[in-house]
């Protein structure tokens, strides 16, 4: 099992490195370690918790929109392309619908509506699974493309940049600057997993309906680039910060102006679907607080700090520009945890300034990455799968993808 090996890994490593670290006079470490294990259980229960609300909410609105004909709708509509990328999913199937819609917050950086829509496709792919402890290939490719999913608006990572901005008293700084690159290099790692888990399920992805989605998106992107680098800043703020807000509340409308439409007991029915969401948060306790202890444990250990070292070392030995290199653990830990990477990212700005060339490309590589291991842990424990097969393989694919996408793009716009 890929998430055995890499839990165990992270415990094994971060010992060996203490016990080191404890031999060379560092008494501190230990109970670093003892602390870090602590916090990160009561993080993973409190990160839990916090989904309750935001799982009876969505999961009662998501079960109006099903009521409502709203979800199976969504569901033929986007059935001609993802049939070829889901052929195991009927048509029609209420998980097309609910994978579209959590593409659709994934693709405007909506983290709180994303995750339960994403669940909720979870558990509609569970239910067609003849082994429910063994990942099946639509969940896979589902879980992969989320990790590596296209954020077409960076929303926290904007608004991170221009609050550290009017700190450091810059006039007329342009937060959005970084949408064209975040976007292509979060396109990169979109496309690269794809392509994984494509070539290893043996799909065929040159169908006519999935190039004209492709080359429709890509147009419509470009477009909405030309806009964004041409328009003036106070009114790209706007449209960036009403965006999500907007999309959240008139899915809200739409969903219950059909459910009154067609004359369905829009309150009750919330009520019913909101009664799950309970019972699927507290599910994902124990896997999110097992993933992010061994987490813990890992940067607490100052493993994370040796991997960083050698990797600075490394680039540095074959005569390669190192500018990049204050940006690299964001990267690297974005995989591993959101809110350490976040804490990285301003740490970086800070350092070096926010429209300096290591803060853009930090931006860009925190705009354009995913928190791999959560996602994997909480969508996979939703649905009480233990053998997650090539998933982790092709998402860290898509990772290191849009990784070094994200410093070949900085270079190319900002350096």
């Amino acid at each position: 099992m890929a998430l055995n090996l890499v839990w165990l890994s992270f415990f094994l490593i971060a010992f060996v490195i203490a016990v080191v670290r404890l031999v060379l006079g560092d008494t501190s470490v230990f109970p670093a370690l003892l602390t870090s294990l602590f916090d990160s259980a009561r993080t993973g229960f409190e990160i839990s918790l916090g989904l309750v609300g935001i799982m009876t909410l969505w999961l009662g609105l998501m079960r109006i929109g099903e009521r409502a004909g709203l979800i199976p709708a969504f569901a033929r509509a986007v059935n001609p392309v993802l049939r070829h990328l889901f052929p195991a999913v009927p048509a029609g199937h209420p998980a097309q619908g609910a994978m579209m819609m959590n593409v659709s917050a994934n693709m405007l950086g909506l983290d709180n509506a994303a995750t339960p829509l994403g669940l909720k496709a979870m558990r509609e792919l569970q239910g067609l699974n003849r082994q429910p402890e063994v990942a099946t290939d639509a969940q896979i490719m589902f879980i992969v493309l989320n990790t590596a999913g296209v954020t077409l608006i960076p929303t926290s990572v904007i608004a991170i940049r221009q609050a550290v901005a009017m700190k450091q008293g810059l006039v007329g700084f342009n937060a959005a600057d970084i949408f064209l690159p975040t976007l292509l290099a979060t396109g990169a790692s979109f496309l690269a997993g794809l392509l994984a888990v494509a070539w290893v399920q043996r799909l065929n992805l040159l169908k006519p309906a999935i190039l004209m989605t492709v080359a429709g998106v890509i147009a419509a992107l470009g477009a909405l680039g030309m806009w964004l680098r041409h328009a003036p800043a106070p009114q790209v703020e706007i449209v960036t910060s009403l965006a999500g807000s907007v999309f959240i509340l008139a899915v809200i409308a739409l969903f219950l102006a059909c459910g009154a439409l067609r004359r369905v007991n829009v309150y009750e029915a919330f009520i019913e679907g909101a009664k799950d969401g309970f019972g699927v948060a507290i599910q994902i306790v124990p896997y999110l607080i097992a993933i992010l202890v061994a987490i813990g444990q890992f940067r607490a250990s100052g493993a994370m700090d040796w991997v960083m070292q050698g990797l600075s070392n490394g680039i540095a030995a074959l005569g390669l520009d190192t500018a990049f290199v204050p940006a690299l653990p964001v990267g690297l830990m974005k995989i591993l945890s959101g809110a350490g990477a976040r804490g990285l990212m301003v740490d970086v700005m800070t350092a070096y300034g926010v429209d300096s060339f290591q803060g853009k490309l930090a931006a860009i590589i925190q705009g354009s990455t995913e928190t791999t291991f959560y996602v994997l842990a909480v969508y996979f424990g939703s649905v009480g799968i233990r053998n997650t097969r090539h998933a982790l393989g092709c998402a860290l694919f898509a990772d290191v993808a849009g990784l070094v996408a994200a410093i070949g793009i900085g270079y190319l716009f900002f350096a």
